[in-house]
C-alpha cells in the first residue's frame, strides 16, 4: 500500500529567510532527489523532484505552498530581530527625578522631562517577510505523486518553526498514525474513530420524492 496523508491542517509561520535555510540544510528523503522553490508574486511553492525516473516528467509532483506576508520587526538590546517592541524604560512623568532641576523636587522639571524625551533612542525596526503554510492538505500540500515524503519535509519543517501547529492523519503499511506537532514540538496525538454524521443524516432525513403525503 502507497503510503498517504488523508487529513492535515497546518497553522505554520516562518520568516522566509528560515524557510531558505531549512532546506539549504534539510536532508530529504529518499525518493525526492531536490526540490525547486518557486516564488509567484505573494505564494511560495515549493516541489518535489522525483529521485527515481518512473515519474513522468508530465506527472505533477508534491508541492508545499505557502502565503508571504509581511510582519514589522524590532530589535532588542542583545540585537536580535523580535516581533514584540521593547519596553522603553525612564519615560512619561513617573520616572522623573525628584531630585532634577530646582524647586525643591516638590514638582515635574519641565525641562528635564523634555529634555529626557528628546534623548529617548529610536527604537530599529524593519519589515520581515513571512511564509505561513496555513489550511488543509489541498491548501498547503498538493499533488499525489510523492505525496508523503513531501509530507514527511513538512513535518520537519514543523519542528524547525518556533511557531504554528501541524496536525495530519496518515496511513503508513496499512496503519493509521497520528501527527501533531505544536511549536516545533512532538505532541501526543490519537485518532477517533466517530460515526460520520451525513451518513446519520441520510437514514433520518425526509425522501421527498418517495413521501405519499406529498402531491
Amino acid at each position: 500500500m502507497t503510503s498517504r496523508v488523508f487529513r492535515l491542517h497546518s497553522t505554520l509561520e516562518l520568516p522566509l529567510d528560515d524557510v531558505h535555510d531549512f532546506f539549504d540544510e534539510v536532508e530529504l528523503p529518499v525518493e525526492i532527489a531536490d526540490v525547486e522553490i518557486t516564488r509567484r508574486n505573494n505564494t511560495l511553492i515549493i516541489s518535489a523532484v522525483a529521485a527515481e525516473d518512473n515519474i513522468s516528467k508530465y506527472t505533477p509532483t508534491a508541492q508545499l505552498k505557502a502565503s508571504i506576508t509581511e510582519n514589522r520587526v524590532y530589535e532588542n538590546d542583545e540585537g536580535e530581530w523580535v516581533e514584540e517592541p521593547p519596553e522603553e524604560e525612564g519615560t512619561g512623568f513617573g520616572s522623573t527625578s525628584s531630585s532634577s532641576g530646582g524647586g525643591g523636587g516638590d514638582g515635574p522639571s519641565w525641562g528635564s522631562l523634555g529634555q529626557a524625551q528628546e534623548e529617548e533612542p529610536q527604537v530599529n525596526s524593519k519589515l520581515r517577510e513571512y511564509a505561513c503554510f496555513k489550511g488543509d492538505r489541498e491548501t498547503v500540500l498538493q499533488n499525489t505523486a510523492l505525496q508523503y515524503p513531501m509530507f514527511e519535509v513538512l513535518c520537519d519543517l514543523a519542528r524547525f518553526a518556533e511557531r504554528g501547529e501541524l496536525t495530519a492523519v496518515a496511513a503508513v503499511d496499512d496503519q493509521l498514525e497520528a501527527h501533531r506537532i505544536v511549536d516545533g514540538e512532538d505532541r501526543a496525538a490519537t485518532i477517533e474513530i466517530v460515526e460520520d454524521p451525513t451518513e446519520r443524516e441520510a437514514d433520518s432525513s425526509v425522501k421527498w420524492r418517495d413521501n405519499k403525503f406529498i402531491n
